[in-house]
C-alpha cells in the first residue's frame, strides 16, 4: 500500500493546484445544493407562500401576484428551490470555503472549523430573517401606500428578483464579523485601521443599503445601513480582540525563546 499523500501548504502548492482545489470545493458545494432541491421543490408552493406574504399582506384584499408568460410559476418554483437549498446547505458550503483556505492557515488556528462553520451560517441566516422580517414589509409597506389609487399588477418575476437581492444581499453583509475575525487572524486587518476608516465603512454602508434597497426614502435605507454599521462597530472589537491575543502569544513566544536562550547558555 503507498503511503499517504501529504498535504501541501500554499507556497508548495501551484497555481493550478489551487485552481484544482477551488473546483473541487464548487463541485461538492454545487452537488449538495442540488440534491437540497427536491426536498425545496415538494415544499416551493409553502415556500412561495411564505416568501410573498411580506407584499400580500399590503395588498387589497383578494389580489394575488400575476405571471405574464407560460412557464413563469415553473421557474419561480425551481428558483425557489435553488433559494431554499442554498440556505439549507449553508452549513456544508461554509464548510468547502473553510477546507478551501484551511492550508494557508496554521495548525492551532484549523481547530477553529467548528466556529466558523457554525457562525458564517448563523449571520447568513440572521440576515436572511432580518431581510425578511424588517426590510421586506418595511420596502413593500413604501410602495403599495405610494401607489393607492391604482390597481396592482405585481408579476411573480419582478417580485422574485426584488426578494433575492434583499435576502442574498443582507445575508452576505451579515458575515461582516466572521470576515474580519480570519483578517485579523491573518493580520491583515487590525482594529486601529478600521477606526480610521469609520467614516468611510458609514458611507459604504449607506451606498451598499441603496443598492440592496430599491426603495428612494432615506428612511429605509437606514432600516438596512444602521445595522451594517453596527455589524461594523462590533467587527472592530473582534479585530481588537484578536489583535490583543496575538500580542499576548508574541510576547509568550519571546519569553519562552529568551528562557531557552538562557538555558543554552548556562548550560554551556
Amino acid at each position: 500500500m503507498s503511503p499517504r499523500k501529504a498535504t501541501k501548504s500554499p507556497d508548495e502548492m501551484t497555481f493550478l493546484e489551487h485552481l484544482e482545489d477551488l473546483r473541487k470545493r464548487l463541485f461538492y458545494s454545487a452537488i449538495a445544493i442540488l440534491l437540497a432541491v427536491a426536498p425545496g421543490w415538494i415544499f416551493s408552493r409553502q415556500l412561495y407562500e411564505i416568501l410573498a406574504r411580506p407584499v400580500t399582506q399590503y395588498l387589497p384584499e383578494g389580489t394575488k401576484l400575476a405571471y405574464t408568460t407560460l412557464t413563469a410559476p415553473f421557474m419561480l418554483y425551481m428558483k425557489i428551490s435553488f433559494l431554499a437549498a442554498l440556505f439549507f446547505t449553508s452549513p456544508f458550503v461554509f464548510f468547502q470555503l473553510w477546507m478551501f483556505v484551511a492550508p494557508g492557515l496554521y495548525q492551532k488556528e484549523k481547530k477553529y472549523v467548528i466556529p466558523f462553520v457554525f457562525f458564517t451560517t448563523f449571520f447568513f441566516i440572521l440576515g436572511a430573517l432580518f431581510g425578511y422580517f424588517v426590510v421586506f414589509p418595511w420596502a413593500c409597506r413604501f410602495f403599495v401606500n405610494l401607489a393607492k389609487g391604482f390597481q396592482p399588477v405585481i408579476t411573480v418575476d419582478q417580485y422574485f428578483s426584488f426578494s433575492i437581492k434583499v435576502l442574498l444581499g443582507i445575508a452576505l453583509i451579515f458575515e461582516l464579523p466572521t470576515l474580519v475575525y480570519f483578517l485579523a487572524r491573518m493580520g491583515l486587518i487590525t482594529a486601529r485601521w478600521m477606526t480610521k476608516s469609520f467614516p468611510y465603512a458609514v458611507l459604504a454602508a449607506f451606498i451598499i443599503s441603496a443598492i440592496i434597497t430599491p426603495t428612494p426614502d432615506v428612511i429605509t435605507q437606514s432600516v438596512v445601513a444602521v445595522p451594517m454599521i453596527v455589524l461594523y462597530g462590533l467587527s472592530i472589537l473582534i479585530a481588537l480582540v484578536v489583535g490583543r491575543n496575538k500580542e499576548k502569544q508574541r510576547q509568550k513566544i519571546a519569553l519562552e525563546t529568551v528562557n531557552e536562550n538562557g538555558k543554552e547558555h548556562l548550560a554551556g
